[in-house]
C-alpha cells in the first residue's frame, strides 16, 4: 500500500481495514522453495513439450508432495511456457447411444497395436509396432525392424500372450498386416477376438493413437538415429521411462507401472 500525502500509516491502514504490520512484513518464501524451483526448471528443460501440470506429475511422481497451483505459480513467473488450452473432442455415437470405440473394461481387456514409420541418418525407412493395454494405458511392446509385417505381428503377439496371458479384444486398423489371414486365424485359434476399425476413422483406435503421437513428439521427431540399433535401444529406453515414470492425465498423473519411490520429506541427509 502507498501511502497518500498528510495522512499517517496507522490511519490508512484503520480506513482500509488493514493491519499495520502487513506494510512492515517482508515475505518470506517456502524453505523449499529454491529446490522446487529448481527441479521444476530442470524438468521443464527436459520435457520441452509438457505443462505444469505434467510436471506436476513429475514431481510428486519422484517424492514431492505439491499442488499444481503452487507449480503454476513457478511456473509463470520463471517465465516457461504455458501450453494453450486444447478445444474437447467430440466422439461419433451411434443412434442407441452407444459408442463406436470399444471401451475397455479391465487391464487385458482391449489391446490395441498400430505401426509408425520414421527413418535412420541414412535416410533408409524403419518401422515399429507399438502394442499397449488400453485400460492400464501400458505399452506392452515397441518392435522395431526395417520391415515389418503380419508374421511379426503374430510373432510379437504370441510373446505377450505368453508373457501376460491372452487379452479379451485385439484392437487395429484395417491395415494389410492387420487383416491378414494368418492373423485373424491366429488370434481365433487362441481364443481372442478381433476389433477392427472403420477405414479412415483413427479416432475409434484413440487410445493407440494417442500413444504414437506422443511418441513421435517426445522421441522420434527430437531425435537423429543413426543406424537400426541405436534406434531399438532408445526405443526401448522410452517405453520404459512411459511406463515407469512419465506421468499420465488420465491415470491421475501417475505412471502405468509406477517404481517404488522414497518421498522428498523422508529421505536421508546427506552429510
Amino acid at each position: 500500500m502507498r501511502q497518500a500525502a498528510g495522512v499517517s500509516e496507522r490511519r490508512a491502514c484503520r480506513t482500509l481495514g488493514q493491519h499495520r504490520s502487513t506494510q512492515r512484513r517482508v515475505p518470506r518464501g517456502r524453505p523449499d522453495e529454491d529446490l522446487l524451483t529448481e527441479d521444476i526448471i530442470a524438468l521443464a528443460k527436459d520435457h520441452g513439450r509438457y505443462g505444469y501440470r505434467m510436471i506436476t506429475g513429475l514431481l510428486n511422481n519422484a517424492g514431492w508432495h505439491v499442488n499444481a497451483k503452487r507449480v503454476e505459480r513457478i511456473w509463470r513467473r520463471e517465465g516457461l511456457k504455458v501450453p494453450a488450452k486444447q478445444p474437447k473432442k467430440g466422439r461419433l455415437w451411434f443412434n442407441d447411444g452407444s459408442c463406436v470405440r470399444l471401451r475397455p473394461e479391465r487391464p487385458n481387456h482391449v489391446w490395441s497395436y498400430d505401426f509408425v514409420q520414421d527413418r535412420t541418418h541414412d535416410g533408409r525407412v524403419f518401422r515399429t509396432l507399438n502394442i499397449i493395454d488400453e485400460f492400464t494405458k501400458e505399452a506392452l511392446m515397441i518392435r522395431v525392424d526395417r520391415k515389418l509385417n503380419s508374421v511379426d505381428v503374430v510373432d510379437a503377439l504370441t510373446d505377450l500372450f505368453i508373457l501376460r496371458g491372452r487379452p479379451a479384444y485385439v484392437s487395429s486398423d484395417n491395415g494389410p498386416e492387420f487383416v491378414a489371414e494368418k492373423v485373424r486365424t491366429w488370434i481365433s485359434a487362441v481364443g481372442a477376438k478381433t476389433a477392427f476399425i472403420e477405414p479412415g476413422s483413427p479416432w475409434e483406435n484413440g487410445y493407440c493413437e494417442s500413444f504414437n503421437a506422443r511418441f513421435r513428439e517426445e522421441l522420434l521427431d527430437r531425435e537423429i538415429f543413426f543406424s537400426l540399433r541405436e534406434a531399438q535401444i532408445l526405443i526401448e529406453r522410452l517405453r520404459i521411462y512411459y511406463n515407469t515414470v512419465r506421468p499420465h492425465s488420465a491415470l491421475g498423473y501417475r505412471p502405468p507401472t509406477p517404481v517404488s519411490i522414497v518421498p522428498v520429506d523422508q529421505r536421508p541427509v546427506m552429510h
